[in-house]
């Protein structure tokens, strides 16, 4: 299914995001915990960046932070040169869950965004677009709980699509699919980002994903997180997973993560 998804002028496509020299800690109470040191990394608006790093290195957290969730301890993130300083619907952040609601029929989830800022009577066509576009429009009237894995979370990445975000977050989107839907949700993902054109920052702990979706990949070392590796990824898409430029590069990338030659 090849579906137009129709732009209004009251959206754009892309950001810029600059996270300038960010450091990070936890409040514990008695102690802090360092979770973040010193990271700079310019992302050009419409680019794709995959982040990889070790489980709690902090990768969410700076998700989180572009998002405007929470506020650096040092540092500052600017979309497009404007500082980040509280949430905004520019920013989608999509979380490993897909937390739906349940109560709420796929079309009703997907529209909560624009509902929620008075514009949905204006807008809803966007909401049958993006239901087309993730190829669940056959599935509008549905509950949660009627839709597997694989589709509630293409109800939580149409959720976030639906109020075309500049700069879509993504924290390990497909982490509890299977990995046949996981395949399937990859390949959505990449065709979605090139019709749309928003910039993407992805968190994954899947190497190989990384590879085939994104224009960077940055590695994280242990926390707290500071940047190890920035590699780019010159391939065109498609890519293949068989690709001989793609396996050195999976090898390269999993030695700077500290897995053994023999993975």
């Amino acid at each position: 299914m090849n579906v137009a998804f129709r732009q209004d002028e009251s959206f754009s496509h892309s950001v810029s995001l600059d996270i300038d020299n960010v450091s990070h800690e936890f409040d514990l109470g008695k102690t802090r915990l360092p979770v973040l040191s010193n990271i700079t990394i310019h992302i050009e608006a419409g680019e794709f960046v995959a982040l990889l790093g070790p489980s709690g290195c902090g990768k969410s957290t700076l998700l989180r932070l572009a998002a405007g969730l929470d506020t650096p301890t040092k540092g500052s993130l600017l979309e497009d040169d404007r500082p980040i300083v509280r949430p905004d619907p520019s920013r989608i952040l999509v979380f490993q869950d897909a937390t739906l609601f349940p109560w709420l029929t796929v079309w009703k989830n997907v529209a909560t965004g624009l509902d929620a800022r008075g514009i949905l009577k204006k807008h809803k066509h966007r909401v049958d677009d993006i239901l087309k576009l993730v190829k669940l429009d056959t599935f509008a009237d549905a509950y949660p709980h009627q839709l597997s894995g694989g589709m509630a979370q293409r109800v939580a990445i149409a959720r976030a699509l639906v109020n075309d975000p500049k700069l879509l977050l993504l924290d390990e989107p497909f982490g509890k699919l299977d990995s046949l839907t996981r395949l399937k949700m990859q390949n959505e993902l990449l065709q979605l980002w090139q019709r749309s054109g928003f910039t993407a920052l992805l968190v994954t702990h899947d190497v190989e994903e990384a590879l085939l979706l994104a224009d960077r990949v940055i590695v994280f070392g242990d926390r707290p997180a500071s940047i190890i590796a920035d590699t780019r990824v010159s391939k065109p898409h498609p890519r293949r997973r068989d690709d001989a430029s793609l396996i050195a590069m999976r090898q390269t990338l999993l030695e700077k993560l500290g897995v053994s030659h023999d993975v």
